[in-house]
């Protein structure tokens, strides 16, 4: 099955990049890199999610690089970035930190958007000096810092630990997805979208996570059962805004309203009513205001041109 599958038509369909980067992190691996909109202009960086793509931000990229530079990069295992053999929060962190590298000036700030496993790949760097050279404010959408299994809602049955153990068994299979069938489309709709997610979005989303390889989902999985980011959040002192939707299963709310309270800066939760765990795809208007604003408030981004009101 194509590590590339997506829509290829409509608002999901990834657009062209203007420019394409290989960036290299701390051990070797080499990172798809792709630059939409033109220099000059304020710059975002997008880093998605476990299972996902640069597909999953084509919406954000599609609206945002109307008036920003924005970098989106696969990471690694997933999409155009090769397998790699470190899997850890500790890569994901030398991960970001070589696309900030690569893709802006020494001393150009962005605005960093992550969602899932991409919001836990800015809370394990923030505490990092490139971190603190390149990023003037966070969006962390759709994730938390720990207790990932213990506390999603995939299964129906009452928090525990047999809801924990087969949790984790279901999240961390080896076995392949296989083609995108009504059934799958079920399945993945209920697992990580709201119960009225239109059928374009449904589609948009399982074609994107059935891409990834197995080896890759469930290498990442071992890594996200056992994470524990909460002592990096002192670190994430620009200023975060959090986004989640109510109907989350994979990170429930209880997640972001924790971040928001850890949080040395945090200057915004909002609570998406109805709507699940893909909140870019979901809720792209609302995504893309969301960097927008934290566009806006920092003077510290690149804003050599006119900003649009949001």
């Amino acid at each position: 099955m194509s590590r590339l599958m997506h829509v290829a038509s409509g608002v999901y369909a990834p657009p062209t990049p203007r420019r394409e980067v290989v960036a290299v992190s701390a051990d070797g691996a080499r990172l798809h890199v792709e630059v939409h909109g033109e220099d000059g202009a304020p710059v975002v960086v997008l880093a998605h999610g476990w299972t996902c793509s640069t597909a999953f931000w084509a919406a954000q990229v599609r609206e945002l690089a109307k008036d920003h530079r924005v970098v989106a990069y696969d990471q690694r295992g997933h999409g155009r970035s090769p397998a790699a053999v470190a899997h850890s929060t500790t890569a994901l962190a030398d991960d970001l930190v070589a696309v900030l590298g690569a893709a802006l000036d020494p001393g150009e700030r962005a605005v960093v958007a992550g969602h899932s496993m991409g919001g836990m790949t800015i809370m394990a760097a923030a505490g990092r000096p490139e971190f603190a050279e390149h990023v003037a404010a966070a969006l962390l959408c759709s994730t938390g810092s720990s207790r990932l299994v213990e506390e999603a809602r995939v299964l129906p049955l009452r928090a525990g630990r047999a809801r924990t153990r087969i949790t984790g068994a279901v999240l961390g299979s080896r076995a392949p997805l296989g083609p995108v069938t009504p059934v799958a489309r079920k399945v993945l709709k209920y697992a990580t979208m709201g119960p009225g997610s239109a059928p374009d979005r449904v589609e948009a989303c399982a074609r994107i996570v059935h891409a990834c390889p197995p080896k890759v989902r469930h290498a990442w999985s071992e890594v996200l059962a056992g994470l524990d980011l909460d002592a990096h959040l002192a670190a994430l002192t620009v200023p975060t805004a959090v986004i989640v939707g109510t109907a989350d299963r994979l990170t429930p709310l209880t997640h972001a309203r924790r971040l928001a309270a850890a949080l040395p800066n945090c200057v915004g939760l909002t609570e998406l009513t109805g709507m699940g765990h893909m909140t870019p795809i979901e809720a792209p208007e609302a995504v893309s205001g969301a960097v927008r604003e934290l566009v806006g408030m920092d003077t510290n981004v690149n804003t050599d041109v006119e900003e649009k009101t949001t």
